[in-house]
């Protein structure tokens, strides 16, 4: 009996030392999985290039479908230029500022826009990684276009926030987390208003809230984000300086502990500024307005944009950080001729603009470097020539 008993204690024991074993591998493993979003403490670096509006007026529709023997468009020529400054970066995001309607009522530029999927596919092809949809007028073509754009830009395999097709696929973006040379950088992006215009079927538009962005904010630092983007798109159209209410809000954001904000919409460039931010005790940048990046727009001021480049590393301590932020303009040159289009022409080959549209590159150029020089603050030209 004695012998049974022991067995049977030993046989316990066992049992129980098992049931321990499993339990701590499956420990073991669970910490394993989640170690996957632990950011790494390796030094690295990377660098992010920023334009502003990316946009189709109908001199640029007409032109396009010209060029494609008025069946398909052809945007070929549009960033041949720019495209190896753009490729260069290890990041680039440019706003998107109309939506793809398919052809339904037709392709149209101003007031309300729609553009076909070439002018996407020439965006993807010239470098772009992640496209901003969160824009004023991005319900033109209303939730129909809003969503098809959403579906013409997933089918390119290129990233996109700002707007999406419903609560559940706003949940699954956001916060938007991309890992850019072992850095991990979360992008958000808002707009002030749609023209008026409601989305309804259960689209979504990411709106200027406040409630709202520091939540956002707050997930992308708890689901891993070392550095927070917030490309906004705000202020009033025309004006070269920022007004009060882009001020306030960009404190509110820097307050959150965003490290970039990015503005557009105003079409024409406003300041830019390195600043200290006790909320992270590091460097973050505020972008006013980057300008447009290709448009037919026509006044002196609107006739170009600039870009920005950030340089982002984390150093021997495991601290993530923007360290340099610099810019560089560029021109939307017109077309010469019935076989040329639109095409952004960088200042570094500024002897490629034609002869008769030098003035309006010397207005809007001459401009935008009185603005930068006047009101920037740590952000620099690119290039020598400035």
């Amino acid at each position: 009996m004695r012998t049974i008993l022991l067995n049977v204690l030993m046989l316990i024991l066992f049992t129980c030392s098992c049931s321990r074993g499993a339990a701590s591998a499956s420990s073991t493993d669970t910490a394993t999985v989640s170690s996957d979003s632990i950011v790494s403490n390796k030094p690295a670096k990377a660098t992010l290039y920023f334009v502003g509006d990316a946009m189709q007026h109908q001199a640029q529709l007409d032109q396009a479908k010209s060029l494609g023997n008025g069946v398909d468009y052809d945007y070929s020529e549009c960033f041949g230029l720019i495209s190896p400054i753009v490729k260069n970066a290890d990041y680039a995001i440019v706003n998107l500022e109309v939506p793809l309607g398919g052809g339904k009522g037709g392709y149209t530029g101003f007031p309300c826009f729609s553009a076909p999927d070439a002018f996407a596919e020439a965006l993807k092809d010239a470098g772009f990684d992640l496209f901003l949809t969160a824009n004023n007028h991005t319900l033109d073509r209303r939730d129909y276009g809003l969503r098809r754009t959403l579906t013409v830009l997933d089918s390119l395999k290129v990233d996109r926030i700002g707007t999406y097709a419903n609560n559940a696929d706003r949940m699954q973006k956001v916060p938007f987390i991309k890992d850019i040379n072992g850095i991990k950088v979360a992008f958000l992006n808002y707009t002030y208003g749609t023209n008026g215009i409601s989305a309804r079927d259960g689209a979504e538009v990411s709106l200027i809230d406040r409630d709202a962005m520091a939540r956002e904010i707050a997930a992308s630092r708890r689901n891993g984000a070392e550095l927070v983007v917030v490309c906004v798109h705000w202020g009033e159209e025309y004006k070269l300086r920022e007004n009060a209410s882009q001020r306030n809000l960009a404190q509110f954001l820097l307050e959150q502990g965003t490290d970039m904000i990015i503005g557009g919409h105003p079409h024409v460039i406003q300041p830019m500024k390195m600043v200290d931010n006790p909320s992270t005790g590091k460097k973050s940048l505020i972008v006013y307005s980057l300008g447009n990046f290709i448009s037919n727009m026509k006044t002196g001021d609107t006739r170009g944009g600039a870009s920005v480049t950030c340089t982002i590393e984390r150093d021997e301590q495991g601290v993530a950080r923007l360290t340099d932020a610099s810019y560089d303009t560029f021109y939307a040159c017109k077309p010469t001729g019935k076989n040329d289009n639109f095409k952004v022409i960088p200042a570094s080959m500024a002897d490629c603009i034609p002869a008769s549209q030098t003035g309006w590159w010397n207005t809007f150029n001459n401009a935008a470097h009185r603005i930068f020089s006047q009101y920037n603050k740590g952000v620099s030209c690119t290039s020598a020539a400035h």
